[in-house]
C-alpha cells in the first residue's frame, strides 16, 4: 500500500512511498487540509542521497508506531529539498532563528496550520540517545503544546517571520566597495591549513567559490600566496580519500581536516565547479596531475551521471546495502586477492594498505599515503615501472569493485544543477584543449532546451519524460552563465539569442525593481510565508552572484547596457554584506570585479579554419578577464558583434574591446597574445610554452 508520494517525480519522495506515514507532498491539498482540520503540519526536508535522512527514515517514518503518532496529530509533508530549493531555505532559516544552531538534513519542521514554524530540528531518533529527545516521545509532546498554546505559539511565529524579512539585504550603497576582494582574500590566507589544503578544521568541505576567488585574484594581482592556496588545497584533496581513486568523482566533504575518510554522496553540484577548477589550475601550473584529476572526473560524469540523451543526473547515495561507504572500502586481503604478486607492494604502500585501518576501525579507504615516486624508489622500481604497475592494480580494483551493489542514484534532471556542469565542461573543452567535452556541454544544453524550455519559461526538475515545477532564479542564472561559456566554446548563433531571452526572463521574473538584485522566486510563483533573495555562496553559488556576473558578460557582448546595469544593481544590493564580511560572497565579488574593470571581449573574424587556431592559442593560458569569441563564419551577425571590414589580405582579425571601447583591428596572433598579456599581473608566467605532453595525457574518459 502506497500514500501520495507514489506519484511524484522526485526518487526521493518515492523511496518513501511505502512508508505507514501519512505523507502528502507540497501542495495546495496538504495545506488546505491542515487549515481544515486545525491540524499543524510536520515537515520534514531530505533529499535521496543523504545518509542520516535514510537512518531517520528507517527508525521512524517506517516504524507503525512513530507513524499512527504522525498520522493522529499532524499533517505530514515530505519535501525533496533539491527540487524545493525555496522552502528548504525557508525553513532552514527559521530553524537556525528558532534553535540558534546550524540547520542541515533531514529538517524536521513543525508549523502551524498556516506554514508558520514553531519548533524545529534536524535528525531524532526514535529514541532519546546522547540529549536529543526520542521522535516517538516528541511528536505527541509538540502536538500537546500546540492544542494548549495555540495562541501564543502562532504569535511567537509572527515575530520569527518578522525576523526573517529582517535578514534580507536593504538598500544599496552609494560606492562599490572596491577593496572587498582583497579584504575577503586576506580572511581566506588566515583560515588557510597550510599543512592539508581547505579553509578551516573538521569537517572539511572543497569551498570551490573561495578557491576561484584566490586564482581570480592571482591572476589580478600577482599574489603568489593566493595560487598556492589552491595548488595545495586541490593536490591534498586529489590525494585524500574524498576523491574516488577508482572511479572519479568527489564526495560531499570530508569528516576530517586530511581530507581522509568522506561522507561518501557524490554531488552533481560540488563536481561541476571543481572540474572547472582542476581544468583551470592545470593550464596556469601545466602540471599534468591537475589535469588527469578533470579528465577522470569528465570519465565520472559520463560513466556514472549521464543521461541517455545528454543530460545529467543529480547525486550519488553515500549508502550501499544499509551501510555508508560500503561500495567503497576494502580490506587489505580483498585488494592482494584481487591485484597480482607484483603491483601489490605498489598498491599497498600507496594506498595506505600497510597502515592501521582509516574507516570504522575496521576498513581502509583509498587514499595517498606515500607518494608513488618514493614508493619506487623504496621498492628499486623506476617510475614509469611503478605507473605502471599502479594503473594495472586501480583497473582490475575497479572491475573487482563494479560487482558490489552500487549507491542509489537519484536520476532527476536539475536544470540548474545540469547548467553548472555544462558551463564547466565548456571551460574544461578549452583550457585542455578536448573537443569532446564541449560536444558533451553542447547536448546537454541543447537537451534542457529541448525538455526544460516552454514558450520562454524554465521549468526546474525532470524526471524521465516529466518535466515540472516553475524555475527559480538559480535556474535561470546559471544557465544564463551556462550559454556565456558555450558561446566563448564554440559561437553559435542561437545559443546567443537564447542567451538574450534567458537574461531578459531574469529582470522581468526576478529582478527587484525597488531595490535591485534578484529573488529566489519568480514574480508568479505561489505565496510563501516568505521571500528571500540569497547572496551568500554555499554548495552551490549565489544566484545572485552568478546572475550578475552572468548579465555583465552578457551586456558587454550584446552591447546592451541595461544586462550590465542589473548586474551592477544586483551587487550594490550586496554591498554592505560585501563590507562587513566579503568572505562567503565570492560569486558577488567576481561580479563586482567584474564591474570595477570590465573583461576584454576578443572577437575572431575572418577565416573559419585560421581563426580556430587563434582560439585555441589564445584559450591556453589562464585569463578571467579576457572572453574569446570566434564569431568566424557565423552569417548576419547582430550590430554589436559586426566590427567591420578586416584590413585587406588578413586571414584573421581580432577586435579587442572593454567596455565601449574597441582597439583598432589586430591580423597578428602574436600582438594580440602580447595585448592581452600586457593586462595581467602574471604575464611572465602566462608566456611560458605550454608542454603538451602535460595536459595531452589521457587517464579517463
Amino acid at each position: 500500500m502506497t500514500n501520495r508520494l507514489a506519484g511524484a517525480t522526485s526518487p526521493y519522495l518515492q523511496q518513501h512511498a511505502g512508508n505507514p506515514v501519512d505523507w502528502y507532498p507540497w501542495s495546495e491539498e496538504a495545506i488546505g487540509c491542515a487549515r481544515t482540520e486545525g491540524k499543524p503540519i510536520l515537515l520534514s526536508i531530505g533529499y535521496s542521497a543523504c545518509h542520516w535522512c535514510h537512518v531517520m527514515a528507517h527508525e521512524s517514518f517506517e516504524d507503525a508506531a512513530v507513524a499512527a503518532a504522525m498520522n493522529e496529530h499532524f499533517v505530514n509533508i515530505k519535501v525533496d529539498r533539491e527540487e524545493r530549493p525555496d522552502l528548504d531555505q525557508i525553513y532552514q532559516t527559521a530553524h537556525s532563528l528558532l534553535t540558534r544552531r546550524s540547520g542541515g538534513w533531514p529538517l524536521t519542521m513543525f508549523l502551524t496550520p498556516q506554514g508558520e514554524p514553531f519548533f524545529g530540528g534536524t535528525y531524532f531518533p526514535k529514541h532519546s540517545r546522547h540529549g536529543v529527545p526520542g521522535f516517538l516521545e516528541l511528536v505527541p509532546r509538540i502536538a500537546a503544546a500546540y492544542r494548549e498554546q495555540g495562541e501564543a505559539i502562532a504569535a511567537q511565529s509572527r515575530h520569527l517571520i518578522a525576523a526573517m524579512a529582517t535578514l534580507e539585504p536593504g538598500g544599496g550603497a552609494a560606492a562599490l566597495p572596491i577593496s572587498a576582494p582583497e579584504r575577503a582574500l586576506q580572511e581566506l590566507k588566515r583560515t588557510f591549513d597550510s599543512k592539508h589544503g581547505g579553509f578551516g578544521g573538521a569537517p572539511k568541505f572543497p569551498h570551490p567559490f573561495e578557491l576561484d576567488l584566490c586564482l581570480r585574484e592571482w591572476a589580478r594581482t600577482g599574489d603568489g600566496e593566493a595560487l598556492a592556496i589552491v595548488r595545495t588545497t586541490l593536490a591534498h584533496m586529489a590525494d585524500g580519500g574524498i576523491w574516488d581513486h577508482l572511479g572519479g568523482g568527489f564526495s560531499r566533504y570530508s569528516v576530517d581536516a586530511e581530507w581522509t575518510i568522506p561522507h561518501f554522496e557524490k554531488m552533481l553540484y560540488d563536481n561541476a565547479p571543481l572540474l572547472a577548477l582542476y581544468a583551470d589550475l592545470a593550464r596556469v601550473t601545466f602540471d599534468f596531475r591537475f589535469a588527469d584529476i578533470a579528465r577522470n572526473l569528465v570519465g565520472w560524469l559520463v560513466r556514472e551521471m549521464r543521461a541517455p540523451d545528454g543530460a545529467f543526473y543529480s547525486s550519488l547515495d553515500a549508502d550501499s546495502e544499509g551501510h555508508e561507504g560500503k561500495f567503497y572500502v576494502w580490506s587489505p586481503d580483498e585488494v592482494r586477492a584481487t591485484v597480482n604478486a607484483e603491483e601489490w607492494p605498489v598498491v599497498a604502500a600507496h594506498f595506505g594498505l600497510n597502515r592501521p585501518p582509516n574507516f570504522e576501525g575496521i576498513s581502509w579507504h583509498l587514499r595517498v599515503s606515500e607518494p608513488l615516486a618514493d614508493v619506487a624508489a623504496r621498492l628499486d622500481l623506476t617510475l614509469p615501472d611503478a605507473q605502471t604497475r599502479l594503473s594495472g592494480a586501480k583497473a582490475v580494483l575497479f572491475a573487482a569493485r563494479e560487482q558490489r551493489v552500487h549507491p542509489g542514484r537519484d536520476d532527476k534532471i536539475l536544470t540548474s544543477w545540469n547548467a553548472l556542469a555544462i558551463a564547466a565542461l565548456a571551460r574544461a573543452a578549452r583550457a585542455l584543449d578536448e573537443p569532446r567535452y564541449a560536444d558533451l556541454a553542447f547536448d546537454a544544453i541543447d537537451t534542457l532546451k529541448r525538455t526544460a524550455w516552454r514558450d520562454g519559461r524554465l521549468l526546474a526538475t525532470r524526471k524521465d519524460v516529466r518535466a515540472e515545477l516553475n524555475a527559480y532564479v538559480d535556474d535561470y542564472a546559471f544557465l544564463l552563465a551556462a550559454l556565456i561559456e558555450l558561446l566563448q566554446t564554440r559561437f553559435r548563433f542561437d545559443d546567443f539569442l537564447w542567451a538574450q531571452e534567458v537574461g531578459n526572463a531574469l529582470l522581468e521574473r526576478f529582478e527587484d525593481r525597488d531595490r535591485g538584485g534578484f529573488f529566489f522566486t519568480s514574480h508568479d510563483h505561489e505565496k510563501l510565508i516568505h521571500r528571500t533573495k540569497p547572496g551568500h555562496d554555499n554548495a552551490t553559488p549565489s544566484g545572485n552572484g552568478v546572475a550578475a556576473q552572468a548579465l555583465i558578460a552578457l551586456g558587454h557582448l550584446s552591447a546592451e547596457l541595461r544586462f550590465v546595469a542589473a548586474g551592477e544593481r544586483a551587487v550594490r544590493v550586496f554591498a554592505p554584506a560585501l563590507i562587513e564580511s566579503p568572505v562567503g560572497f565570492s560569486t558577488l565579488l567576481g561580479a563586482l570585479a567584474d564591474l570595477e574593470r570590465p573583461p576584454a571581449v576578443v572577437l575572431l573574424e575572418g577565416d573559419p579554419t585560421e581563426a580556430a587556431v587563434w582560439q585555441r592559442e589564445l584559450e591556453r593560458r589562464y585569463r578571467p578577464s579576457v572572453r574569446i569569441f570566434n564569431v568566424a563564419g557565423i552569417d548576419l551577425l547582430p550590430a554589436a558583434l559586426d566590427k567591420g571590414a578586416a584590413p585587406p589580405g588578413a586571414k584573421v582579425v581580432a577586435w579587442v574591446c572593454r567596455g565601449a571601447a574597441c582597439l583598432p583591428p589586430i591580423a597578428s596572433l602574436e600582438t594580440v597574445v602580447e595585448e592581452l598579456d600586457t593586462q595581467s599581473a602574471v604575464n611572465e608566467n602566462a608566456r611560458r610554452p605550454l608542454n603538451s605532453n602535460n595536459l595531452c595525457r589521457h587517464s579517463g574518459f
